[in-house]
């Protein structure tokens, strides 16, 4: 296998860590406003039940896009450069949400205070909504092509970020992560906040599998090759077992099935990109092409070697995180909250 194939296939792998995981935290910030509600007296703790089944992981999550950047910037740089210039907007924002939502999560339990913990816990929902949103708008207006000219420069993002197809993609990724997030807190917490949250599954996943259902045959059809049906297939089975598992309240089952989607739907994009990076919808000799997007081949056997000694351990200890933070969180286990008194 050429190095440019092999690290297209390490860029997609990165991306697809990090929508997999990350997106269960996106699932519960974006759910924190719906299993936090009740009583006054009880809505915190449920909150804090429920933002502590993220506490240990989220930020070691975040580590696969910060990688999955990084790699892209030193595998592709003109794949990066045309990205992040003509996807300036979005990317930004989605920047920004994702620092106030990690501003918002290390900060909620500094100060004791009703209105404090209401603008972080805003920081966390809007932090969670808006990623999920645009990067299924991003990566589908990528997949459907964008208006590239001959110098490889995006002339009008608009015009596929706001497309019907990219809409559907925002919508598509937004689903996903609401169920992924609410099959995770079912699975890693008891009480109370267990039971809403398969029930909250229970609601979604229906829904879900026709939304994410008609995206996924969308993009085959349009832009799939004949590999990509298998990455469809995969998707559409994870769903159904998803509907099936929530149904019997087989939260373990059904999670494994949730993240089998999430990573069989990040497959079929990349998959329907291959061997373009960036398609051009003008003309598509203007594409942009994995084998003109990359790297001298000394940069990516360098980096090849990097990722073959570094790449293990990272997932060795990230997966070490989830087994050490394996039990199960009730609002019983929360304790009074410890923050600092506000000056006012």
């Amino acid at each position: 296998m050429e190095l440019t194939t092999l690290w297209f296939i390490l860029i997609a792998f990165l991306f697809l860590g990090y929508f997999v995981l990350e997106g269960f935290d996106f699932g519960v910030g974006m759910l924190m406003p719906f299993l936090g509600r009740k009583s006054r007296m009880n809505a915190d703790k449920r909150r804090r039940a429920t933002l502590n089944t993220i506490g240990p992981v989220w930020d070691g999550n975040e580590v696969w896009l910060i990688t999955a950047g990084g790699a892209l910037f030193a595998a592709f740089p003109d794949w990066y450069a045309t990205l992040f210039s003509g996807f300036y907007i979005p990317l930004l924002l989605i920047l920004l949400a994702l620092i106030f939502r990690a501003v918002a999560i290390e900060f909620r339990g500094k100060i004791d205070d009703d209105q404090w913990r209401a603008r972080c816990d805003a920081g966390i929902i809007i932090g969670s909504w808006l990623p999920a949103i645009l990067w299924g708008m991003v990566f589908a207006a990528v997949v459907s092509g964008t208006p590239i000219d001959e110098n490889k420069q995006i002339t009008n993002m608009w015009e596929a970020f706001l497309s019907p197809y990219a809409i559907l993609g925002g919508i598509t990724t937004t689903m996903l992560f609401l169920l992924h997030g609410a099959v995770f807190v079912a699975l890693k917490t008891g009480g109370e906040v267990r039971a809403d949250a398969i029930k909250a599954a229970g609601l979604l996943a229906p829904a879900t599998l026709l939304v994410a259902g008609g995206f996924a045959v969308w993009t085959q059809l349009a832009y799939g090759s004949t590999l990509t049906w298998v990455f469809t297939w995969v998707a559409a089975i994870g769903l159904i077992v998803t509907v099936v598992m929530t149904a019997r309240q087989r939260e373990g089952w059904t999670f494994v099935a949730t993240f089998i989607t999430v990573a069989a739907a990040t497959a079929l994009l990349f998959g329907s990109l291959f061997p373009d990076v960036m398609p051009s919808s003008l003309n598509p000799e203007w594409s942009l092409t994995v084998a003109e997007a990359a790297s001298s081949p000394y940069t990516l056997r360098v980096l090849t070697w990097a990722a073959a000694f570094l790449a293990p351990v990272v997932m060795i200890y990230q997966g070490w995180t989830y087994w050490v933070f394996r039990k199960r969180i009730t609002t019983e286990q929360i304790p009074p909250s410890i923050g600092l008194k506000m000056r006012r």
